[in-house]
């Protein structure tokens, strides 16, 4: 038997219901190296991310998880589940780091649909509003978001 992921892989219009939670499986353990490659990658060389001696005389003692890394992370747990047959991402708004994440944390996260609207110009699709929010492997709320995705309907 052949099994095809794409059937699977997001979801319609029609799968998403306001108030909807998904949690999303699995977590992510945050490595040194993913936080220094990403923090490179991105040419944001603050030392809150890159320098150990630094953050050693710092108020956390050691080095910040970059936060765009977090919330990349984050997004991307969703999209199995949520945004996985997207037509396009539309908006991300709301983007709030209520913790902070250092090196070898776990992160967690679970989307609840806020709204769902189809389309006024173009039958075929709708927008799906969420709120995603992250955990980190001690419980602690670490990051809350929100972003709207454009989704087909299901095909006849």
């Amino acid at each position: 038997m052949i099994h095809d992921r794409r059937d699977t892989f997001g979801g319609y219009l029609e799968d998403f219901v306001p108030g909807d939670i998904f949690k999303h499986w699995p977590g992510k353990t945050v490595t040194e190296m993913d936080n220094h490659l990403f923090s490179l990658l991105t040419m944001n060389h603050n030392p809150l991310h890159i320098d150990e001696r630094y953050m050693s005389e710092h108020q956390h003692g050691k080095i910040l998880v970059n936060g765009a890394l977090v919330l990349s992370l984050v997004v991307g747990m969703s999209v199995p589940e949520m945004s996985g047959k997207a037509i396009a991402n539309l908006e991300y708004e709301k983007i709030v780091h209520t913790g902070p994440t250092f090196h070898g944390d776990t992160i967690y996260a679970e989307s609840e649909i806020l709204e769902v609207t189809e389309s006024r110009s173009r039958p075929d699709r709708g927008i799906v509003y969420i709120e995603t929010r992250a955990n980190n492997n001690r419980e602690e709320q670490i990051l809350t978001m929100r972003r709207r995705f454009l989704v087909p309907k299901r095909p006849d």
